[in-house]
């Protein structure tokens, strides 16, 4: 009985370890958003800047807060970014229409690589016609970003 228990934990602790540290890796989902329903990983065209770190990050995400907030009419998505070094991209609707499917979420993503590719940054480098959004995040050093209806909808895209 005992030699039975003690396999048993054998089996059962990798198990166990794993799953507390996917949790201890992704503290945000269920608080932020709800589990991902779809995801995808990019492999980024562009290289991470040697200046990037977590001031450059949060330094992004308050200047897209403010252009949003400059506007005449409330935001129909809020952005910011989590984890130890604010690597995490984090995106949700603010209202009942946006974002219910990964039509919607791409959507909103497509439009982000519209407004990257207006950028000095994108024009200086020329590659306004072949950098996405995507590419400008992995840039600024995030790992991932997750957009969300803030309901039941998901999308986790993992940046390499």
């Amino acid at each position: 009985m005992r030699v039975a228990r003690n396999l048993l934990l054998l089996i059962l602790l990798p198990i166990l370890v794993a799953g507390a540290a996917h949790a201890a890796d992704d503290r945000h989902e269920g608080y932020y958003y709800p589990g991902p329903v779809t995801s995808e990983r990019y492999v980024g065209r562009a290289d991470q800047v040697a200046n990037a770190d977590r001031g450059q990050r949060l330094g992004f995400i308050t200047g897209l807060t403010g252009e949003q907030l400059a506007r005449p009419y409330w935001p129909t998505f809020v952005i910011f970014a989590k984890g130890a070094e604010a690597e995490k991209m984090i995106i949700v609707a603010t209202g009942d229409s946006g974002f219910r499917t990964i039509y919607q979420a791409r959507a909103l993503l497509a439009q982000l690589t519209a407004t990257a590719r207006g950028t000095p940054l994108f024009r200086e480098l020329k590659v306004e016609d072949l950098f996405t959004f995507f590419d400008l995040a992995k840039m600024l050093g995030f790992n991932q970003i997750v957009i969300s209806d803030g309901e039941s909808f998901s999308h986790k895209v993992s940046i390499e």
